[in-house]
């Protein structure tokens, strides 16, 4: 699995934690081992350009996909999963940050961009939350690649609830 992080928000983050957490929830939804993908952690100010770009919407937000290919994750255990670009994910640690600060479970900065980059990697793979069932769904999903995640790097303590929008 090829996974660039690259992080030109001028904010110290955990850049190992968001590329295994990425490789882990990539590994788990049985994406091909060759695919690529690219996180970038950015600035509110670019965040916010791209969120009026590609969104039409005032502000900066904390994560958005771009997919490429298009990949989806096998749906037969005995399937080949296809290889390609899976795309970009853009997170922003200033607005995960207060995320954190201000969810029901307080958690860190870090512990948010986990959960934003899983978030992020589960829209590449054409999840979505604007029905209910589909946000059921995907943050089931979620919270199981983030637990999952956390168990097998020996965290403990209850991991970051749903904070994304």
């Amino acid at each position: 699995m090829s996974i660039d992080v690259n992080n030109e928000s001028g904010t110290e983050v955990d850049e190992r934690a968001i590329l295994d957490i990425a490789r882990y929830a990539l590994a788990r939804m049985r994406i091909h081992p060759l695919s690529e993908l690219s996180v970038i952690v950015v600035d509110t100010d670019a965040m916010e350009q791209l969120h009026i770009q590609w969104m039409d919407l005032p502000g900066p937000t904390d994560v958005m996909s771009f997919p490429m290919d298009e990949l989806r994750p096998p749906s037969k255990d005995d399937e080949e999963p296809p290889q390609g670009l899976l795309g970009d994910i853009v997170l922003c640690p200033e607005v995960a940050k207060k995320q954190g600060e201000d969810a029901e479970t307080q958690h860190s900065m870090d512990e948010e961009l986990q959960l934003l980059t899983v978030h992020g990697v589960l829209h590449l793979l054409g999840y979505d939350h604007e029905e209910p069932d589909e946000k059921a769904e995907m943050f089931g999903l979620q919270a199981a690649i983030v637990d999952g995640w956390r168990a097998e790097h020996g965290l403990t303590g209850p991991s970051p609830a749903p904070t994304v929008s």
